[in-house]
């Protein structure tokens, strides 16, 4: 959407324009957003009570603006309320005002369909028997294409690439929130075990809803080991940590506090929230950041929901612009991204792991994921964060038709996927061993269903993998084929090559075609 200022006298015109295919609706019966034949009154005013007709766009005929399939059936059989019998709001002058307002005709033979294809399975890709044992350096120099260089790796070593670095799971340097080792304070990193054969360096993931969260001050010895003191890594005042010396050497990481996402949507200033992007994306460069794990944009459905806070809206609209105005500001910066979570319908903070959302199509694609289709196709995040809950019975984090077929056959997403922490790793720790109505999440499935990267990542994550490719006979419905696999890996290994983990990174919007681009990523290079 697209505005307009001028100055005329002491009065400001502002002028609004939308896409005609906006005012389309979801029919689950058609599978497709389309645009009803009828009367459509455009309004303008300060508040929903306080607004007055200023135009009306007549359709003659119904018509398919994208077709695609229903993707989110629900095996429960849901109630919907109805506004049957109900009579909408009016106020005295409606009836006037639509019958006077000026009319703008369409046609619906002239509005043009989208029809979405959707993959069928990922290929394998097979080392072509070449002596040279491919790089990173190799791949983005244009040597060795993305294909040949994943198609040398083992299944291990894929494995490896789709799991986090925190190996030993909870540990006693590791706490949630404050996991990698390498920028303390961050969440995560992404193995680094192919570092010294393949060049593959590491990306650090940093959380934080209202700006970078990381260690303010952390110590390190004269030769760089970092101190550590009991379970966390030492941020704590000099003399006070046993094991710090004479020659420790003190560093520190203040970030700008950036205002939470409901106070920032309350300005409707896209300009202002791309500032705010920019400033974490200034200080991700500073730190070695690679990924922020945000913004947060679930829709506000209940306000007693624990994170609220952090995100922008009951709108999905406004969620959506917001989400793509933040990530412009931060993706500004050579080779650093958002991940906008929780994908999807993370409504609450009680029992979120194991809960599950029963949700009809149309108010999924109407409400729910409006917002992350609008950043997709605006902003191209570098990465999705799903989300701890099911949705209509299947895990987010194992939902094939959310990650593939919605947010990349549909919208043209062309970054990695990740699991929220510990989404697919024993909860007991966290949480005790109660007994759920649901199991965790899949390891395997979760590559089957195309989320890319398990975090903070366990060796169990990673031998599951390697089990359900090398022995799919044991498997079952867990089995994994190579290209699968594959797939998943190289998703994220594109993305590391695009990063600031390498010099001479450009910011990632501007990358498309700069590198050879995994397959059927054609949509996404639109953007």
């Amino acid at each position: 959407m697209g505005k307009r200022r001028c100055w005329s006298r002491g009065s400001q015109l502002l002028t609004i324009s939308f896409p005609t295919a906006s005012m389309a609706s979801y029919s689950e019966a058609k599978a497709a957003w389309v645009l009803e034949a009828g009367t459509y009154y455009i309004r303008v005013g300060n508040s929903s009570r306080n607004t007055h007709i200023a135009a009306a766009v007549c359709l003659d005929e119904d018509a398919v603006t994208v077709q695609l399939k229903n993707l989110f059936r629900d095996e429960e059989p849901l109630q919907e309320l109805s506004a049957e019998g109900a009579a909408a709001w009016t106020y005295d002058g409606e009836a006037q005002e639509k019958e006077a307002a000026p009319k703008i005709y369409l046609h619906g033979a002239d509005i043009e369909t989208e029809t979405v294809t959707y993959r069928e399975s990922e290929p394998v890709w097979r080392d072509k028997g070449t002596v040279t044992a491919w790089t990173m350096d190799d791949v983005r120099s244009g040597k060795a294409s993305l294909e040949e260089f994943t198609a040398q790796l083992t299944v291990r070593e894929l494995a490896e690439i789709c799991v986090g670095s925190a190996r030993g799971g909870q540990g006693t340097d590791t706490v949630i929130g404050s996991a990698s080792a390498l920028v303390p304070g961050a969440a995560g990193d992404t193995t680094s075990l192919l570092l010294e054969d393949r060049n593959v360096k590491n990306m650090i993931l940093a959380d934080g809803p209202a700006g970078l969260r990381l260690n303010p001050h952390f110590a390190t010895t004269a030769d760089g080991r970092l101190l550590v003191s009991g379970d966390t890594i030492s941020g704590i005042p000099m003399g006070e940590d046993p094991e710090r010396t004479a020659d420790a050497v003190d560093y520190y990481q203040y970030c700008t506090a950036i205002p939470v996402a409901t106070l920032l949507a309350q300005s409707w200033d896209m300009e202002l929230i791309e500032k705010a992007g920019r400033i974490v994306g200034r200080e991700m460069e500073e730190f070695h950041v690679t990924l922020w794990l945000a913004p947060g944009m679930n829709i506000h459905r209940n306000p007693l929901c624990g994170r609220n806070f952090e995100y922008y809206s009951e709108d999905p609209l406004l969620t959506g612009m917001c989400a793509a105005a933040d990530t412009k500001g931060v993706q500004s910066r050579p080779g650093i991204g958002t991940t906008i979570k929780h994908f999807a319908a993370n409504s609450q903070e009680d029992n979120r792991m194991f809960s599950n959302a029963h949700i009809s199509e149309r108010a999924l694609r109407e409400i729910y994921l409006k917002g992350f289709e609008i950043t997709v196709k605006t902003s191209q995040p570098m990465s999705i964060m799903s989300s701890y809950n099911l949705l209509n019975g299947t895990h987010t984090a194992n939902h094939y038709d959310l990650l593939t077929s919605a947010a990349r056959d549909e919208w043209g997403f062309a970054g990695l996927v990740m699991t929220d922490w510990f989404t697919s790793q024993d909860p007991s720790f966290m949480f005790g061993a109660a007994v759920h109505k649901y199991p965790i999440s899949s390891s395997p499935l979760c590559i089957k269903a195309g989320n890319d990267l398990q975090m903070p990542g366990c060796q169990k994550n990673v031998d599951d993998i390697v089990e359900a490719v090398e022995h799919p006979e044991k498997a079952g419905e867990e089995a994994l084929t190579l290209g699968e696999l594959q797939a998943c890996a190289a998703r994220i290994l594109n993305v590391i090559a695009r990063s600031s983990c390498y010099e001479g990174s450009a910011p990632y919007g501007e990358q498309f075609g700069e590198l050879p681009w995994i397959g059927r990523c054609e949509r996404g290079e639109k953007f």
